[in-house]
């Protein structure tokens, strides 16, 4: 009898939690599961990113170049009016001082496609040279720059929808899945809600205007395909990241140590670095194949990817060099040589602890913390 007591209160007090948990909108969502959460968190984020691109743009209505909006319109005028060959080269039909691109070939292959977009519905808009800084205020033609610029923020969240929200959802499944993941539906469902409300992309990407969800994407689900022991697919994901942002250097350390470490506890050890090698050569040499059939176009490509020229920081970057400018006059007392072998030495010293790290014992959890190492290494030490 006193079991059959304590048994019925027991029941009360799990029905009153229960009661509780099923008058709470968000408790009943994350219960149905990953997939009908995502849904929805991904409809408020995309809502948020609508809201986020209908303010302006950072450098609208400041001539000449009117911010990064304008850069990124002027690279598919550029991809749709020239040949490859001549999008990275300086010439009378592209000044490499006006927006040049300076991203790997995969963006400028992005920029096409939706040049090809704009195009198709308003041609002028990427026009060359007659579409160069195009806005006004007044009339008809401010009807007309309205509807560009939302073709312009379209393209943006196209891209967000199509590569960054699919390669979050696939990330949060397989973290879901390991053993060091999330206990309980609603831990999956703020993960997801903070990978796709980081503000920090949305203000970049809808606000100030770039393209940063494709490089993004693209790495998460790298980082997904790793974890779930799909390394050359991985392999392959990672390196059209690479080629879409150099910024993804931030986590190669990361990639080539924990994928390095476990190719050498396999049983054929040189044949599972072969096959990645070959993945890896074979996803450049597709990206790059305009360029490789001369050194001169290729190196022209590079020295776009790297301007040193700006000098080891630029404007107000919150890295180790600018802060500590303020005591060491970097830029006065070293030659840009010798800024890039300190910043070189500074970047690998850092990080490297965590690929030797990985390539000796490599683990899930170890490659999560080293692409976090690493990131912040490149971050805080690398040029630029």
């Amino acid at each position: 009898m006193k079991k059959k007591g304590e048994m019925k209160k027991v029941k009360k007090v799990k029905d009153k939690v229960n009661d509780g948990q099923d008058d709470d909108p968000w408790w009943s969502l994350v219960q149905e599961g990953i997939r009908p959460s995502f849904l929805c968190i991904s409809l408020f984020a995309l809502l948020v990113r609508v809201a986020v691109g209908l303010h302006p743009y950072s450098g609208a209505r400041t001539p000449p170049k009117f911010g990064d909006y304008e850069a990124q319109r002027h690279w598919m005028e550029i991809t749709l009016n020239l040949p490859p060959k001549d999008w990275y080269r300086n010439s009378s039909v592209n000044d490499l001082s006006y927006w040049g691109l300076d991203y790997p070939p995969l963006t400028a292959y992005q920029s096409y496609v939706h040049g090809v977009f704009l195009k198709t519905f308003d041609p002028d808009s990427v026009a060359l040279f007659t579409s160069r800084g195009y806005e006004s205020y007044l009339g008809w033609v401010f009807i007309v720059s309205t509807f560009r610029k939302l073709l312009m923020r379209w393209t943006v969240l196209s891209s967000d929808v199509l590569i960054f929200f699919p390669a979050v959802l696939y990330f949060v499944l397989v973290y879901r899945s390991m053993r060091f993941g999330m206990g309980q539906n609603s831990d999956v469902a703020w993960h997801i809600a903070m990978i796709l409300l980081n503000p920090c992309l949305i203000l970049i990407d809808h606000g100030h205007f770039q393209y940063n969800c494709i490089s993004l994407g693209l790495t998460i689900a790298a980082i997904a395909a790793a974890l779930s022991q799909k390394d050359l697919v991985a392999s392959v994901l990672y390196c059209l990241a690479l080629n879409h942002k150099q910024m993804s250097a931030y986590f190669a350390p990361a990639f080539f140590g924990y994928l390095l470490g476990k190719c050498l506890r396999k049983k054929n050890p040189l044949l599972e670095v072969t096959k990645l090698g070959l993945m890896v050569i074979g996803t450049f040499a597709v990206v790059w194949w305009p360029y490789l059939q001369s050194k001169d176009a290729a190196l022209a490509v590079l020295s776009r990817l790297a301007p040193f020229e700006r000098g080891i920081y630029e404007d107000y970057v919150a890295n180790f060099w600018c802060t500590s400018s303020v005591l060491v006059k970097w830029k006065k007392l070293y030659s840009t040589q010798s800024l890039r072998i300190f910043s070189l030495a500074a970047t690998l010293i850092t990080c490297l602890p965590s690929m030797v790290q990985q390539i000796l014992a490599p683990s899930s959890k170890g490659f999560l913390y080293a692409l976090l190492n690493t990131s912040f290494s490149f971050y805080l030490f690398s040029f630029q």
